[in-house]
């Protein structure tokens, strides 16, 4: 046995056992976010993270500060607006979502006589493809499990917001076959 292992799951029990006694004694720190942080929360939330995650990484990139009264009232007009801000957005990807639901995205590629493509096709090349059409896409947007590497028809699904997706029809040809061939 590793003695530096065993003396961690002592330290380790010792820390459950203080828990256990005081109950309201937290890990946590109270901040309150400057901008919008992916999958944490939105400009002018009071949230509780981990405490090392806000002093080596909130903290100094100004993304959080403490939360005092001066700073909840600095932020609460910015966070009216981007709230307002956020809602005409997802308004908006909500009509694109809608007018790209079911369409279809017909790519070339170079590919031999079994279908197997010499490259692949991607994400981006078929956000660009969307795009071509009129369409309103990011390349973010498109999201596929693994790149497309034989000719045929596949569904693909868009992923605009968390909860807010839609589905094209992605049908990669030959350069020198037709759509026609596909099954």
């Amino acid at each position: 046995m590793n003695p530096v292992r065993r003396s961690k799951g002592k330290r380790m029990v010792k820390s459950k056992k203080k828990r256990a006694q005081y109950p309201n004694m937290s890990n946590g720190m109270k901040v309150l976010l400057c901008q919008d942080v992916k999958r944490l929360g939105w400009l002018g939330d009071v949230l509780e993270v981990a405490e090392g995650y806000a002093r080596n990484y909130l903290l100094p990139l100004g993304l959080a500060v403490v939360p005092t009264e001066a700073n909840l009232k600095s932020l609460a007009e910015e966070k009216a607006r981007r709230a307002e801000q956020r809602e005409r957005e997802g308004g908006r990807l909500e009509g694109v979502a809608a007018a790209v639901d079911g369409a279809e995205a017909v790519l070339a590629a170079k590919a031999n006589e079994e279908g197997v493509l010499f490259g692949s096709v991607g994400e981006k090349a078929i956000a660009a493809n969307l795009r071509e059409q009129g369409f309103e896409v990011a390349d973010e947007v498109v999201q596929l499990s693994e790149h497309i590497k034989q000719v045929g028809s596949y569904s693909v699904t868009l992923k605009f917001t968390e909860d807010l997706t839609a589905t094209v029809s992605v049908v990669v040809v030959a350069e020198d076959g037709d759509i026609t061939s596909i099954n």
